[in-house]
């Protein structure tokens, strides 16, 4: 009964915030700037990823506009209520991010991770493709993807979020959806949370990695989105390297090897310890 109740309260609680937060989100701020061709071009296109050995599985999952949600589930070895939900670039949940939860899932003993599909299927190869995907995005059915996957993972899972670029900006919205089984987020140059109010209902810590090269999610941005979190009484850490936007993405041509490795290491430290 402890358990319904507390479940139907998170359900609750996600409505609020998606019905706050829907207008004017970070999310979309952020989407709108591929209507620029400086944007659109300062993304390289990435290199083709060959897996040799899948390790996880597609799976579907209901979500509250009664339709489906999907994601690739990479299961822990030992029964686990842990999760770390993983949000795709402005491509889609393409091979290359499908490898990149398979990484994190490797490294991360004990926790389900799973990348979910914020596109509904659909995967872009080029720039101007890519734009439009994450232009015509519609966050109502975002937000009920989350929440359909948050219901799959169950009222005990603990759940951490993991994005990067467009997935950067839905890390920290999962987040503050999944409050109050949130135990952590981390944002990849994605565009964060400003709004004092709406950082209120952020349960967990956020760590924040940014691109001093980035000219549109940067140290501006990144000073708003701190002064919010002061304001809101949250904890945060920053940390910022010399590379350019989706440095830390194996397949794209400005990936930044050792900014990377860097980047990954604190990561990985961030999520064991929040867990």
């Amino acid at each position: 009964m402890k358990n319904i109740l507390a479940f139907t309260a998170l359900l609750v609680a996600t409505a609020t915030y998606a019905q706050k937060a829907v207008c004017c989100s970070p999310t979309t701020e952020f989407a709108q700037l591929a209507s620029a061709e400086e944007f659109r071009s300062s993304h390289q296109i990435p290199k083709n990823v060959t897996r040799q050995k899948a390790t996880g599985a597609w799976v579907e999952f209901a979500t509250p506009d009664e339709k489906k949600g999907r994601g690739y589930l990479i299961k822990s070895a030992t029964p686990s209520t842990q999760y770390l939900f993983v949000y795709h670039e402005w491509w889609g949940l393409n091979e290359n991010m499908v490898q990149e939860a398979e990484r994190w899932a490797a490294d991360l003993k004990g926790i389900n991770v799973i990348a979910l599909d914020l596109y509904d299927g659909k995967v872009a190869t080029t720039r101007e493709a890519a734009g439009e995907l994450m232009q015509s995005a519609n966050e109502v059915r975002i937000r009920n993807i989350i929440q359909g996957a948050l219901e799959y993972a169950g009222p005990k899972a603990k759940v951490a979020s993991l994005g990067w670029c467009f997935g950067g900006g839905w890390s920290m919205q999962s987040a503050l959806m999944s409050n109050p089984q949130a135990v952590g987020c981390v944002i990849y140059y994605g565009m964060p949370e400003k709004n004092p109010e709406l950082l209120n209902d952020l349960n967990c810590k956020v760590l924040g990695i940014f691109a001093e090269k980035d000219k549109w999610i940067n140290r501006k941005v990144v000073a708003e989105y701190e002064q919010a979190m002061n304001d809101a009484g949250k904890a945060y850490e920053t940390y910022w390297y010399n590379a350019e936007h989706a440095f830390a993405n194996p397949s794209n041509p400005v990936f930044d090897e050792v900014a990377a490795a860097d980047a990954r290491a604190k990561t990985l430290e961030f999520l064991r310890g929040v867990f």
